[in-house]
């Protein structure tokens, strides 16, 4: 009853936050003393599970996976986040895909915090491993299926994109869709930029980033938007240098209605096969080892930057997408804002990105608790190579990664973040929350209040 009533006004205090909060405001997220050093497993209660870089910051647990599935089916393995962004009631709903052998999607109601899922798969192996969370420009929910075959292999049922064309609406009436004009990938980053165009990866060694150019790019339904457009794969250089820097340009892997081009290598009929096709001389993209999550970043000049988190290699990259230029934003060279050194082994596996108010990227590892952070960079001229990047939170649950950082686009000072797989089996989502900005003081940009 306790720990009801305490969600309750946990979700009442989000809602007249919402009410209140300016979404162009400042955040204080960005107001903090870069960390050093690691947790230890366990030494934090999993329901507070985060050490955090600032005594400001609060967490609280909003979402507590229901193992027994007593009340409701829950998978597990909670990824991405998104809010509905648009549309009816914008800001109430937090979507979270379960990345399971038996996927879903849970929805939170941030005014009274009561959790639903409100779409499952009919059995183990029927959709699986849903990992991406975006929300549409035209008001839906897309994720996807973080799995994929690879070439010479047996061609995988898996690799789809998937569009809830009514999110809101009850769970007995949801309606899913399948996307096939996409390319079958290993889908997890989704990222739509100011002109819609929809950014993608497969989240493989060598493999690739793509763009979907729709023919409708201001559609006012997913049915218009894919019907059709062109797919298109991410080439630097001449294609041949893996994770490559410098003059960038994108292929067309299909005319501009989404016919593939002659010479594609097609699954199920007309489908793309995306991962195998890029390697192709006709179609060749440059390889990036494990490309995952991607961000956009709309800079002063209005253009945008696309970031795209790469894992095995323990790097970021930036694309700025009208001058087609990729820069490397984040390695192990970057220097550690505690300490000015290169920040070393200590960066590790990037996996997730996120964006806060003040446009400032933030990188979550794929690590275990214990040795896996959340990190912040620092790149003041917008150059799309960071400066500097400081340890912002780091996850002390045993066997668990964060997943899905995601700052709320209606109240500056909240964000949420995901504990995964921990040994325990009990995932959770975790609500993050900063002080308000109440003054024109000067921003620490990471480098401390008292500084």
């Amino acid at each position: 009853m306790l720990l009801k009533k305490m969600s309750i006004a946990v979700g009442l205090a989000i809602a007249a936050s919402h009410a209140l909060a300016d979404s162009s405001a400042a955040t204080n997220f960005d107001e903090f003393t870069p960390m050093i050093g690691n947790t230890m497993p366990g030494t934090l209660p999993e329901s507070a599970p985060f050490r955090l870089s600032s005594d400001d910051f609060r967490q609280v647990n909003i979402v507590t996976r229901d193992t027994q599935q007593l009340e409701r089916f829950d998978s597990g393995n909670y990824d991405m986040h998104t809010v509905n962004e648009n549309g009816a009631e914008a800001g109430r709903y937090l979507y979270t895909p379960f990345e399971t052998d038996q996927a879903g999607i849970q929805r939170t109601d941030l005014r009274t915090m009561q959790t639903t899922t409100i779409w499952q798969a009919a059995s183990p192996g029927e959709q699986v491993s849903f990992d991406a969370s975006r929300w549409t420009p035209w008001g839906t929910f897309l994720t996807g299926e973080e799995s994929w075959s690879d070439p010479g292999q047996a061609v995988s049922p898996y690799g789809r994109l998937y569009e809830v064309t009514n999110p809101l609406a009850d769970p007995a009436d949801i309606e899913i869709k399948q996307r096939n004009i996409l390319p079958r990938v290993s889908h997890e980053g989704l990222a739509f930029d100011k002109d819609n165009n929809l950014y993608f990866i497969d989240e493989r060694n060598a493999s690739h980033i793509f763009r979907f150019k729709s023919k409708k790019p201001k559609a006012k339904t997913g049915d218009e938007y894919f019907a059709a457009g062109e797919t298109s794969v991410l080439r630097v250089g001449d294609g041949t240098i893996k994770e490559a820097t410098g003059t960038a340009q994108w292929i067309p892997l299909t005319d501009k209605v989404g016919k593939p081009l002659p010479g594609a290598v097609l699954v199920y009929g007309t489908q793309i096969d995306g991962r195998a096709t890029p390697k192709l001389p006709a179609f060749l993209g440059t390889g990036f080892d494990r490309p995952e999550d991607m961000e956009i970043k709309t800079l002063k000049n209005k253009s945008q930057m696309l970031f795209v988190a790469t894992t095995t290699n323990h790097k970021v990259f930036s694309i700025d997408l009208k001058k087609m230029e990729v820069k490397l934003f984040a390695s192990r060279d970057t220097k550690d804002l505690a300490t000015d050194l290169p920040v070393g082994v200590e960066l590790a596996n990037p996996d997730n990105l996120a964006i806060d108010a003040d446009n400032n990227i933030y990188i979550v590892e794929d690590q275990p608790g214990g040795v896996e952070d959340t990190w912040y960079a620092v790149d003041k001229n917008d150059d799309g190579v960071a400066e500097a990047i400081g340890k912002w939170a780091s996850l002390s649950t045993a066997g668990a990664e964060a997943t899905g950082l995601y700052f709320d686009p209606f109240n500056p000072h909240l964000a949420y973040i995901n504990v995964q797989h921990p040994d325990s089996g009990v995932d959770r989502t975790i609500m993050l929350m900063a002080p308000p900005v109440t003054d024109d003081k000067g921003k620490g940009k990471g480098k401390g209040k008292d500084d």
